[in-house]
């Protein structure tokens, strides 16, 4: 510990810092903020997102992620992934194109950015002549296919993205190969729509805003079909067999269109107003999806009746008689159908609907009766009611997590059986050392419970207070009800609800104590309520306690709102954290700071006002103590917000900073700074020229004890330490305020036998003014060997040692300027602090990110980068979560739709690569992938083998990289390919009849296995083996080093 307070250089001391603290951001939790765009890869199973700002982000499986940002930082309108490619390609509103690639480095996956375009027109020409309106990735993945404005259809050559000009299907080439009666009409406006034909790559569909329709054959540059429409085209579909199209318009219609050579200008074979007859808005998008059972599935974007539900956000599915309206809350940006990701399957068989709205990802499972929607594991919509606080705890009990996640089950039950359809690549992360907690307080009144404990941030459950107060809704109501007979048939779904029905019911501060089972949470309305975990449901009354922060106050008046008014009868409440008791400050203002100690049965409070102590086992208030400056007439004004107030305090010190760099500029200081110590403690000018200061720490200016809210009460601590005198250590409470006044308190707690028949009682202790007068945020106790005294019950559970109460305790208070460290019992400031390390991690104007900043006890944070995102950042060397995984292009996803409970999932086998085992445990680093490979006894035998015959070459001195990884096949030489997925499943991870090495050459060496299932394997530079036995032939190839397993039918 004194190495890290000796002054100068010294390098064991840096090396330690090296070892200790590292600042990463890791990953980025929640829902992405203003979506643009959304893509899918049916081979891959991963699903893209682009924002406004120029964000894409892909997901598959639970822990597969990826990240990458534009350059440009424009909004991505389109994204594009190439047909069993791991690339795509984005298009942003500055009209560049660009593609990306994940690249397999390290033994994971990375995303980057390849190249970038702009099509550019003739000089001269008009913007809008190359304005890409609709982006066609080939089939081939060599071509891209560009709709512009003007009509005209560009061709680019992929990866570089080389334009062919001479490949270019121009709007008057098209008008030239039209018959004569389809020319006369201005039928050329912008590209709507581009699509390759199901079955044959040779054609094109060419859809424009006008109305015509044409299939283009690209081969003989000429027109096959022709289909003209008298309504503005929106989109069109291509049914799969190609006999089909299905065409959305601007009136609210569909047409449907048969593709025959018996009529060269068909008529529709229908046409229809889904929602008419009276006047409708724009379908926007159209899928015609085929099933085994002959009756297709329906969906479409909008369509609805203009003047009666014109503001609605709708998805409407028809199929088999039954049609509904998906009502979202926010507006749809895309959406897209899981369907049979095999191009060569006769029908779609769809199995899951996947909405992007505005502000959240809905997934429908369109396999079970009644659609119901399908529970996310990632992507949740954090900001479903505004958050307005959060709360962190690491390292929860067994037993608490699974009672939590019992309660959060039975919330579910709306929710599908359906797996998450969504599950390409790998995740290579390990699982989780710890069972990790974020609790998030909204605007609604509820609190969210979250796994924080890995990659993905889910929700466990859902804890609403509302049932505690009358409100002007029913808690028990629907709104989502509808009766049957109503037409359009709408349904509500999603989470996302961005009304309160009382903004007095937010939550602002919250407490949970791991080891009871005891939760505190408090809110805008000055409301506190204490609650405890119950497995059953149960109907109670919660009982009231009126704590007045103004008793000895005269000529204050409260102006602002009103208090809730609270249910007096029993109320019932489902399984889960059921409140006992209800606090309510007076005046009503809003909840600053919150404390429990379970151990002790008592929880402290505090508001702009001041603070109180509160018995919550004998249901009596200890005592209170007002806090109020005579200054302090803006706290009586009205509801004031944490946040807000804390965007005010940190602004001043911003302030302070610029005002204290530019003065500094101006005059250079005669002599060392000095310090104006706190207590009776005088000014120690020798420590403070001792310690070495930190790039940017600056002279403290202190505050005017007129600042407004000087007795607001930012932080509230628990404490059993030396208060008095050095002797007696006894419990006590300690405050903080944001005029840099610190409250003491004793207290005497009876023991347990006589907890319920004395009471409490308190007396202050002390009263520390910091003398720069800046908000204090944080105080913290530590015992005699500098350790921070452990948490209620922690030693108890013997999960911590207890504290030394031999030596010396000091008091470290945090503030908005400085961390100040007093010993205990007598308050003398201690200059023992020293910065080690700064990172940059939050801009110092995003006010709200640094007000939601949340720290865990292991070194890693939270903060909001945006209303629905928390940033995870961790300091720690040893303490990171952070995405780690694979994703290879040649996964065979095949999807065949189970009844009921989703796509039938392929093992897990089928889908490793890279440096991932196959087993449970997913550690990062160089291991084989396949279980054949990963066999002990196999690998001792290929070793030794190698060594006898061929001594040159060492297996353990050479860097191999080793693996399994799955392709679509086709591949030669010394690639890892695979098309065969039976080839694998059929093995089992069993290697059957050994056979003798067979001499390769003299760079190779190759030993066969002999497995029960059709196909054949064949290692490079080996003959392929006749058809209908299957070989796993492992390679060694001495020139590339490493090991290879190729496999093809």
């Amino acid at each position: 510990m004194r190495r890290f307070l000796r002054p100068g250089h010294d390098p064991v001391r840096e090396r330690l810092k090296r070892d200790l603290f590292q600042f990463n951001k890791t990953v980025e939790h929640g829902f992405p903020h203003q979506p643009s765009a959304l893509g899918y890869s049916p081979s891959l199973r991963i699903l893209a997102i682009g924002t406004r700002s120029g964000a894409i982000k892909l997901y598959g499986a639970p822990g597969v992620e990826f990240m990458g940002l534009h350059r440009e930082n424009n909004a991505v309108t389109q994204i594009h992934l190439l047909p069993g490619q791991c690339q795509l390609v984005t298009l942003l509103d500055d009209n560049s194109l660009h593609l990306w690639s994940l690249k397999v480095k390290g033994g994971a996956s990375e995303l980057q950015e390849d190249e970038s375009f702009t099509l550019r027109g003739p000089p001269g020409a008009a913007p809008s002549a190359t304005q890409i309106t609709v982006v066609l990735p080939h089939s081939s993945c060599e071509l891209l296919y560009l709709g512009t404005e003007s009509g005209n259809v560009f061709v680019v050559q992929l990866p570089a993205f080389r334009a062919l000009e001479d490949r270019t299907i121009s709007s008057d080439a098209v008008l030239q190969r039209l018959p004569e009666e389809a020319r006369h009409r201005r039928v050329f406006e912008m590209v709507e729509a581009l699509q390759e034909h199901p079955r044959d790559p040779n054609q094109i569909l060419i859809g424009y805003s006008r109305g015509l329709v044409v299939i283009w054959d690209l081969q003989g540059s000429r027109v096959l079909y022709h289909f003209l429409s008298s309504q503005q085209l929106e989109n069109i579909w291509w049914q799969r067999d190609g006999r089909l199209l299905v065409s959305c318009h601007s009136d609210g219609s569909y047409c449907q269109w048969p593709v025959s050579s018996d009529a060269q200008q068909p008529e529709p074979l229908r046409s229809l107003v889904p929602y008419g007859p009276f006047p409708c808005k724009a379908i926007t998008k159209i899928l015609w999806l085929t099933t085994r059972q002959g009756l297709p599935f329906i969906i479409f974007q909008g369509g609805m009746p203009r003047a009666s539900y014109g503001d609605r956000h709708c998805i409407s599915v028809i199929h088999d008689g039954q049609q509904t309206a998906f009502d979202f809350t926010s507006r749809v940006i895309d959406f897209t159908v899981l369907t049979e990701a095999d191009p060569a399957a006769a029908f779609d068989d769809p199995c899951a609907l996947v909405v992007l709205a505005e502000e959240e990802l809905v997934v429908i499972d369109l396999q079970t009766a009644g659609w119901p929607p399908v529970q996310l594991p990632y992507l949740a919509s954090l900001h479903c009611s505004a958050i307005t606080c959060s709360h962190h705890v690491s390292n929860i009990p067994l037993k608490l997590w699974e009672r939590i996640i019992a309660a959060g089950s039975q919330q579910n039950a709306h929710f599908s059986t359906m797996e998450w359809p969504i599950d390409g690549g790998t995740s290579l992360t390990p699982a989780p050392p710890q069972r990790d907690l974020l609790l998030t307080g909204h605007e609604d009144g509820t609190v969210r419970f979250w796994d924080a404990s890995g990659v993905c941030l889910r929700l466990l459950y859902k804890l609403s207070t509302v049932r505690v107060f009358l409100t002007d809704t029913d808690p028990n109501e629907n709104l989502s009800a509808q009766g049957e007979d109503e037409w359009p048939p709408l349904r509500k779904v999603g989470s996302f609800d961005p009304y309160s029905d009382d903004p007095r019911l937010g939550i602002q501060k919250i407490f949970l104590c791991k080891y009871s089972g005891y939760l505190a949470v408090a809110g805008t309305a000055g409301q506190v309520l204490v609650l405890e975990l119950n497995d059953e449901a149960a109907e109670q009354a919660v009982e009231q306690v009126e704590a007045d922060l103004l008793q000895d106050q005269e000529g204050y008046r409260w102006k602002g709102h009103e208090r809730l008014a609270a249910r007096s009868g029993p109320v019932r409440f489902e399984p889960g954290f059921q409140p006992f008791v209800l606090v309510q400050c007076q005046p009503p203002a809003v909840v600053t700071s919150l404390a429990l100690h379970s151990e002790w049965r008592l929880v402290a409070f505090g508001t702009s006002h001041g603070f109180g102590l509160f018995d919550h086992q004998q249901r009596r208030q200890v005592f209170v103590k007002c806090t109020l400056h005579p200054s302090d007439q803006l706290a009586l004004e009205g509801p004031l917000s944490r946040v807000k107030s804390l965007k005010k305090s940190l602004r001043q010190s911003f302030r302070r900073m610029r005002r204290s760099r530019v003065s500094s500029r101006k005059r250079r200081p005669a002599g060392p700074s000095g310090e104006v110590q706190e207590g009776s403690a005088k000014t120690e000018r020798p420590g403070l020229q001792n310690m070495e200061l930190a790039p940017v720490q600056r002279k403290i200016e202190a505050r005017s004890a007129e600042d407004s809210f000087t007795g607001f009460v930012r932080t509230l601590y628990f404490a059993d330490t030396y208060l008095r005198d050095s002797s007696r250590h006894c419990p006590s409470l300690w405050a903080g305020t944001n005029g840099g006044t610190i409250y003491a308190f004793s207290l005497r707690v009876p023991p347990a036998e006589r907890r319920m028949d004395e009471p409490v009682r308190a007396e202050q202790a002390k009263e520390i003014q910091l003398m720069h007068r800046a908000p204090v945020v944080g105080i913290l106790v530590l015992d005699g060997h500098s350790v921070p005294l452990p948490e209620p019950l922690e030693v108890a559970h013997d999960l911590s040692k207890s504290p030394d109460m031999q030596g010396s305790h000091q008091l470290l208070v945090v503030s908005e300027e400085q961390f100040k460290v007093f010993t205990l019992p007598k308050v003398v400031s201690l200059p023992l602090l020293k910065p080690q390390v700064r990172y940059s991690c939050i801009r110092r104007e995003d006010v709200s990110g640094i007000a939601s900043c949340v720290f865990t006890k292991y070194g890693q944070g939270f903060y909001l980068i945006s209303p629905s995102e928390f940033e995870r950042f961790s300091l720690s060397t040893k303490w990171l979560v952070e995405p780690r995984c694979l994703v290879d292009s040649a996964e065979t996803k095949n999807h065949r739709p189970g009844n009921g409970a989703g796509p039938k999932k392929a093992p897990s086998r089928a889908r490793n690569s890279g440096t991932q085992s196959d087993g449970e445990e997913k550690q990062p680093g160089l291991v084989m992938e396949h279980p054949l490979l990963s066999d002990e006894r196999v690998l001792k035998e290929i070793q030794s083998t190698l060594e006898g015959d061929r001594g040159s070459l060492n297996w353990h001195s050479r860097r191999a990289a080793m693996g399994c990884s799955l392709s679509n096949g086709g591949g030669g030489g010394s690639g890892l390919e695979c098309s065969c997925r039976m080839c694998w499943e059929g093995m089992g991870g069993r290697a059957l009849a050994p056979l003798p090495w067979i001499p390769q050459g003299p760079t190779h060496a190759l030993m066969t296995w002999k497995a029960p299932c059709l196909g054949s394997v064949w290692a490079a530079g080996a003959p392929r083996p006749a058809q209908g036995d299957l070989e796993l032939s492992l390679c060694v190839l001495q020139q590339s080093e490493w090991l290879s397993v190729q496999a093809a039918r």
